[in-house]
């Protein structure tokens, strides 16, 4: 799948110029396996939405990669199905003709890919009414995780929700050129040469 220009993600670099805590994350860890899941629940956080190519899957793969695939079922399980979804810039969008992408790996992961018209970091307001419907919830309860600071980070600091920044990628073979280098970039805004 091809993914179209995401202007949303370059509108980013200019809100990050003008607030440069946008894309800074409440907390980095390498990947998903990282993340204390149980201290999120017992901070007050009740809902788990993961952005999908290098933080759950291999760019345009419809399985969890081998270093993350056991922590993404714990998490799961600790919080239920009900309270974990996928939100990507790739599956769930226009350009995923037809939901084909979506619905593998909704199938492959166990969980909800949520469908959108408005890349990351645009939007956001349907991750807050999905969880609603189950049970009240504000956005301070949700955390949001992936691996991109001017798309995942940004769309979750300007949304409320707890940011968590995986920084590590499991592959860039296959990658978005463009996600690709900007990602490089980030990284280095980021973390400067002690980059890990």
């Amino acid at each position: 799948m091809v993914q179209s220009l995401n202007f949303a993600g370059i509108r980013a670099l200019w809100w990050v110029i003008r607030n440069p805590s946008l894309a800074r994350p409440c907390e980095s860890v390498p990947d998903i396996s990282h993340v204390n899941f149980d201290k999120l629940k017992q901070s007050g956080i009740k809902c788990l939405v993961f952005d999908k190519d290098n933080c759950l899957t291999a760019p345009y793969a419809d399985q969890a990669h081998p270093t993350v695939s056991k922590s993404f079922q714990s998490c799961v399980e600790l919080f239920g199905r009900d309270n974990v979804a996928i939100y990507s810039n790739s599956a769930g969008t226009p350009d995923d003709k037809d939901g084909v992408q979506a619905k593998r790996i909704e199938s492959s992961l166990g969980v909800p890919v949520l469908y959108h018209t408005d890349k990351k970091p645009a939007g956001g307001e349907s991750v807050v009414q999905h969880f609603s419907l189950k049970s009240p919830t504000q956005p301070r309860q949700i955390a949001f995780l992936g691996d991109r600071l001017l798309t995942d980070v940004v769309f979750a600091n300007r949304n409320g929700f707890y940011s968590v920044h995986t920084f590590r990628v499991f592959t860039e073979q296959g990658d978005n050129f463009f996600a690709l280098w900007i990602r490089r970039f980030e990284n280095m805004w980021l973390y400067g040469k002690s980059r890990p």
